[in-house]
C-alpha cells in the first residue's frame, strides 16, 4: 500500500533516488496487532517466537532497514543501552529487519554496538511483518527502487493486551531517538493507569497531566 511522498533514501549507498513512495499500515492505532510467528536471535541462540508471548507486558517493536549498515547500529545501540529501563517498566523490545537470524548473529558477533543488544532480534526475511506494519519498502515491476525489500524506520508501542498505542515511521535518512520512545512508553502507561487523564506535549513523569473538558477550551 503506497502513496506519493518526498524522498527515497538508500540505506546501502547513502544516496537519494528518484522514485518517491510513502507507506500505509494495515495495523492501526487502537486495534489488535496480528499474532505473527517469527524467528529471533537472542542470547547466542535462535528460537521461534510469537507476539502473544509478550501479553501482560508492553512491547516496543522496532523496524530498521538492514544489518551491517550505517544509521541502524546507532539506533540499536541506543535502544540496547535503555533496554534495562524498558524492562523495569514491564516492557519488552523486539527489533526487526528483513535479514535472517544468521545475519543477525554474524552482525552481533562483529559489531561493538550490536554486541550490546540483549533483546530479541527478529527476522522477517519475507517482509510480511514489515508489510503489515506499513514499513516494507516495495518496488515497481521494473524500475529500480532504493531499499526495495527492506524496512523503513518504524517504531510501534503495543500495550499488554496486544493493542497498538503509538506508531512512527521515518524516512531511512532520519535516525530515531530511543529516549523519545522511552518517554512515549511512560506516557502511554500513565494514561492507561489514570482514567480520563491525557499527557500534554513533551510530558515526563512528575509533570502535570490534563483532564479534557469544556472548561479548558480556549484557555490554553
Amino acid at each position: 500500500m503506497k502513496k506519493e511522498t518526498k524522498s527515497n533514501y538508500c540505506e546501502h549507498c547513502g544516496d537519494f533516488h528518484d522514485l518517491p513512495q510513502d507507506f500505509v499500515s494495515s495495523v492501526r492505532v487502537g486495534e489488535a496487532v496480528p499474532d505473527f510467528e517469527f524467528e529471533v536471535y537472542q542470547d547466542e541462540r535462535t528460537r521461534t517466537m510469537k507476539f502473544s508471548e509478550t501479553r501482560g507486558k508492553w512491547l516496543v517493536v522496532m523496524f530498521y532497514p538492514a544489518d551491517f549498515t550505517f544509521v541502524c547500529p546507532t539506533e540499536l545501540e541506543e535502544m540496547a543501552e535503555l533496554y534495562p529501563q524498558m524492562k523495569k517498566l514491564n516492557a519488552e523490545v523486539i527489533s526487526f529487519s528483513t535479514d535472517t537470524v544468521f545475519v543477525h548473529k554474524a552482525w552481533h558477533d562483529v559489531s561493538p554496538a550490536i554486541g550490546k543488544i540483549a533483546f530479541p532480534m527478529g527476522a522477517d526475511p519475507s517482509g510480511k511483518i514489515a508489510y503489515a506494519f506499513g514499513a516494507l519498502v516495495e518496488g515497481g515491476d521494473s524500475a529500480f527502487t532504493a531499499d526495495e525489500g527492506l524496512a523503513l524506520r518504524g517504531t510501534f508501542i503495543i500495550d499488554p493486551t496486544g493493542i497498538l498505542r503509538t506508531m512512527e515511521i521515518h524516512d531511512n535518512s532520519i535516525g530515531r531517538s530511543a529516549k523519545e520512545t522511552l518517554r512515549k512508553l511512560k506516557a502511554a502507561q500513565y494514561v492507561e493507569s489514570h482514567d480520563g487523564k491525557v499527557c500534554p506535549a513533551s510530558w515526563e513523569p512528575g509533570d502535570d497531566d490534563m483532564t479534557p473538558g469544556l472548561d479548558l477550551v480556549g484557555k490554553i
